[in-house]
C-alpha cells in the first residue's frame, strides 16, 4: 500500500474547563509563556511541538486531548484513512492563517487529528 507520508505528531491540543488555572499549570510544565494568548485558545511552543488549550472543549466533542498529525495533504490522507476504515468525525477546514484541520476516529473510536499548514 502507497501512502502519503505524516510529518509526525507535533501539535497535541488539550480540553480545558479553567482556561487561567489551565494556562499556569501548562506555563509551569513547559516552562515558557504561551506564545499564543487568548481568550478562546491558548498555544504554547516548546522542543519543535505546539501545545494547544481549549476553553470549552468538551462541549466542542473533545473528551480527551487530541494528537494531531502534520500532513502534507490533509484531503489526500483523509482519504487514505477513511479507505482503510476511519470515519470522519470533523471534516477538513480552516482555523486561520491557512491551517487546515480534520479529525477522524479509528476503529476502537479514538480521535485522531490532522493539521495542513500552507
Amino acid at each position: 500500500m502507497t501512502s502519503s507520508p505524516t510529518q509526525g505528531i507535533k501539535t497535541v491540543l488539550h480540553p480545558v474547563s479553567d482556561l487561567a488555572t489551565a494556562k499556569t499549570i501548562y506555563t509551569a510544565l513547559l516552562g515558557v509563556e504561551p506564545q499564543t494568548d487568548s481568550p478562546y485558545y491558548v498555544g504554547f511552543e516548546t522542543e519543535g511541538q505546539h501545545i494547544g488549550l481549549v476553553p470549552g472543549g468538551g462541549s466542542q466533542g473533545m473528551a480527551a486531548p487530541v494528537a494531531y498529525w502534520h500532513v502534507a495533504n490533509i484531503e489526500t490522507k483523509l482519504a487514505e484513512v477513511t479507505a482503510a476504515g476511519a470515519a470522519v468525525k470533523e471534516p477538513a477546514h480552516e482555523v486561520g492563517a491557512g491551517r487546515l484541520v480534520a479529525t477522524v476516529t479509528d476503529a476502537d473510536g479514538n480521535v485522531l487529528g490532522l493539521i495542513q499548514d500552507r
